[in-house]
């Protein structure tokens, strides 16, 4: 069968948006979960007498488990049925969310953390597919735009939220306020998620599958343990020297086999491609917001942190409420001018960032974190519409596993160079090495910040000349 039997079952179509809130929930909690967990970690050092270094690990193995595991679920999902695949990990991802917030030891809290995490690799990859297969193509953008405006407010808003449920409670409940609101979701979904019609009786690449997870493990605690004790020590660079064999002997097996984890052929197809870049680089550049934006307002300019939380809250809920809005024209215009203006305002808010020092009114701080987010409101519905719009039925899986994979590994990577960048700038300016704020020195982190923003400004010019480039092509087609 093909995927439009769901746009022609009526059931279905009656129940359409309330799938839609289903996996938007989980979408929400699982993307919140990356994020959230930052601003707990010198309440979990203390309260579990561990060294922050180590407490800094229930962070990294949720995003490395994520990483090494959507493309498998992606594949999976495509094999025995995305909506079966979403079931299977909301449960998981419930129950590992239950388990993190009892304070018991580092070791069982990593465990939990990695039950978790499998349970939102599976929900993350399966989510832009099942609401591609539901959504007629004429709401498809307004769907799609959902789930991003759902991703933005998970990925940005963690340190807020976190922020207000540690002013009140224990630490154990950023992850328990998921218990309730995914048993919800979980019964939404079972009672109107449809059964799986688009399956394959592929067999499932499980070496390509082994090559990509070692790749992610070894390239990603490579940079997290390098970030703690250098780049230039033997482990590392043999983590690294890991991963880079790794990769050949990938993309070696890859373009062999009948039936690949990642099916390369989709990087032919210049659409897909496009899109698959550009989310990646505008999700490092977003981090580097997320990374120095707390520094600046908190430290920096002495905010407390619930007002700097406040602040911050501007970009996800402008992009809240402008990625449907987004999503409802490209249904009707088409997608590729939106994601052009969209990356025009996200690079001139790098702009607003950059110039920002001590003296700038926050209200003018705030105005380009409000445009930032209306940048990305524009731009990532109309870009989650291309990327699934562009491949064939039968790998929809697939292809959402790559774009939710794009988004992890931007976060990661993001974070990584924002963060070198920002202490190797102040480090120049201070003339030593430096690895955190000077309290004495905020001049040094405003310069700091204007490198790394430059740098960030930089990565956006990137994806919006590509994509203007695209736009003229098809404009001249």
């Amino acid at each position: 069968m093909k995927a439009k039997t769901f746009a022609a079952d009526p059931q279905i179509q009656k129940h359409r948006w309330w799938i839609l809130v289903a996996v938007c929930l989980f979408t929400f909690m699982s993307t919140l979960d990356a994020s959230i967990v930052n601003i707990a970690l010198p309440v979990m050092s203390r309260d579990l007498k561990i060294p922050m270094n180590q407490a800094e690990w229930v962070v990294s193995i949720y995003l490395i488990a994520i990483c090494a595991l959507l493309l498998f679920f992606g594949k999976l999902g495509d094999v025995h049925g995305k909506i079966r695949i979403f079931k299977i990990g909301s449960f998981l991802f419930v129950i590992g969310s239950f388990l993190s917030g009892f304070s018991v030891s580092l070791s069982f809290l990593l465990g939990a953390r990695v039950v978790q995490s499998v349970g939102a690799a599976m929900t993350m990859a399966t989510n832009n597919g099942i609401i591609t297969e539901v959504f007629p193509f004429k709401e498809r953008g307004r769907a799609l735009g959902m789930i991003g405006s759902f991703v933005a407010l998970g990925s940005i808003a963690g340190p807020g939220i976190g922020g207000l449920i540690l002013a009140h409670l224990s630490w154990g409940y950023i992850f328990w306020i998921n218990v309730p609101v995914g048993i919800i979701a979980i019964l939404i979904g079972q009672r109107i998620l449809p059964r799986d019609i688009t399956v394959s009786a592929e067999r499932i690449d499980k070496p390509g599958a082994s090559l990509f997870a070692l790749i992610m493990i070894s390239l990603f605690a490579g940079v997290f343990v390098g970030q703690e004790i250098g780049f230039t020590r033997p482990v590392i660079l043999g983590l690294f020297a890991l991963a880079v064999i790794a990769i050949f002997f990938f993309v070696r097996l890859e373009l062999r086999v009948d039936n690949p984890i990642l099916a390369l052929k989709l990087f032919q197809n210049k659409r897909f491609t496009i899109s698959i870049l550009c989310a990646f680089l505008i999700f490092v550049a977003n981090f580097f917001f997320n990374v120095i934006a707390p520094f600046y307002l908190e430290n920096a300019r002495g905010l407390a942190a619930n007002y700097a939380g406040y602040a911050l809250m501007t970009f996800p809920i402008v992009q809240v409420v402008v990625a449907p809005i987004a999503g409802a024209v490209s249904d009707k215009i088409g997608p590729e001018l939106l994601t052009f203006v969209g990356l025009i305002l996200i690079s001139i808010s790098q702009v607003g960032y950059m110039l920002a020092n001590l003296a700038t009114p926050l209200w003018v701080f705030m105005f380009f974190i409000g445009l930032v987010g209306l940048g990305n409101g524009i731009f990532m519905a109309p870009n989650n519409s291309i990327v699934m719009s562009s491949v064939p039925v039968q790998d929809l899986g697939v292809a959402g596993g790559i774009n939710a994979l794009a988004r992890e590994l931007g976060m990661v990577i993001g974070i990584s160079i924002a963060t070198t960048v920002l202490f190797s700038a102040m480090g120049h300016y201070a003339g030593h090495h430096v690895t955190a704020y000077l309290p004495a020195h905020p001049e040094i982190f405003i310069d700091g910040m204007r490198v790394a923003f430059m740098v960030s400004l930089a990565i956006c010019l990137v994806a919006t000349v590509i994509t203007g480039w695209r736009l003229l092509k098809r404009q001249a087609a």
